[in-house]
């Protein structure tokens, strides 16, 4: 991958294009509640708007799902055109996980940014803050000497953003400015990270091990926060964390080993067949509340056969995700299994190669 940008887009990237779609997805699902393009404040409360007091009532989990609802089409057209300008840039840079980290924490930073400096009743939603975020990221990338765009991109950027934000009196600017700056700071320590991990892990983990990882660890997290109570709350974290750092390694090792992709290969394909599990323990509620009404009614056949016996439908789900993995790491199993040696060598070497982001 090239240190420098060379042109000032890149057509968006795995990570980019599937939030894009996300956004899409959810807008039309808010669109079918409200009957009208303008949506509803009940329908954006319903779903995950950030208001006053939901931090509060640690309702924590709207920092995320607000910046999946928008307000309007306009809304969700700004939004989406300014991730596929910058979100390409971004992700061909540090890669899929990088990015997605990037992008939560703009959403995180800029939701606490509105609720802390909203004193008054408010309600919030759009990606605006993440959005922000990958600029953000984009100039600390430039300040670090690591993409090569120009710095009239970043006047240019930020100065509509500005006007934007003054000359209208609906935009969340807090949230833009918060997501801004985490955006910069999450990048800078991300850099920091790979330079210190150099010393720490002797392979360059490749992408989907980076991804599988990530979504394990935050599916596990927040199964044991919903299942375990515990008066330190931060002893929740801090076990993860030693757990994480152990699974890091270990998969360091094992990268390292002859035919070691495969064995990784494997292993998340049973990982991920218990993460299912995992989670329909966790949207048990939903689960229930949408077969009691909506098998009985428009449901699809399937959905009705699935909600008469969904234990074996999980079943089945865990058996699917088991499938589904090998079928999507197919080339690495291949490559795997066909390893001599050379595989962990490679990823050795490219360890030793990067420096930074």
């Amino acid at each position: 991958m090239s240190s420098r940008a060379k042109s000032l887009f890149e057509f968006p990237r795995g990570m980019a294009q599937l939030l894009v779609g996300a956004n899409i997805v959810v807008f039309a699902l808010c669109v079918s509640q409200s009957s009208t393009a303008e949506i509803s404040l009940d329908v954006l409360l319903r779903y995950g708007a950030l208001y006053s007091q939901a931090l509060e009532r640690h309702e924590y989990w709207r920092l995320i799902s607000y910046g999946f609802l928008h307000a309007n089409p306009i809304h969700l057209l700004a939004n989406m055109l300014c991730l596929v300008l910058w979100g390409g840039l971004l992700e061909r840079r540090v890669e899929a996980l990088y990015f997605t980290v990037i992008y939560l924490c703009g959403l995180v930073f800029g939701g606490i940014a509105s609720s802390v400096t909203h004193p008054g009743p408010y309600l919030a939603v759009g990606a605006s803050g993440a959005i922000s975020a990958v600029l953000g990221a984009l100039l600390c990338l430039r300040v670090l000497g690591k993409i090569g765009l120009p710095w009239n991109f970043f006047v240019v950027n930020i100065s509509l953003n500005v006007m934007i934000a003054i000359g209208a009196s609906r935009v969340d600017w807090q949230a833009h400015l918060g997501g801004f700056v985490a955006g910069m700071v999450s990048c800078a320590c991300l850099d920091l990270l790979e330079k210190t991990v150099v010393r720490m892990l002797r392979c360059k983990f490749p992408e989907f091990v980076k991804m599988n990882t990530f979504a394990a660890f935050a599916i596990g997290l927040a199964w044991i926060w919903s299942n375990f109570y515990l008066e330190d709350i931060w002893v929740i974290p801090v076990l993860c964390l030693l757990a994480a750092v152990v699974a890091i390694k270990a998969l360091d090792l094992i990268l390292a080993m002859k035919k070691g992709l495969a064995v990784v290969v494997v292993m998340f394909a049973l990982v991920n067949a218990v993460l299912v599990v995992l989670l329909s323990g966790m949207l048990a509620p939903a689960i229930t509340s949408f077969c009691v009404t909506g098998a009985g009614s428009s449901a699809a056949a399937i959905v009705a056969m699935a909600c008469k016996n969904v234990d074996l439908s999980i079943g089945l789900a865990a058996v699917s995700a088991l499938a589904l993995t090998f079928l999507f790491y197919w080339p690495q199993l291949v490559r795997g299994i066909a390893d001599v040696g050379f595989v962990g060598a490679a990823l050795r070497g490219e360890r030793e190669r990067r420096w930074g982001v």
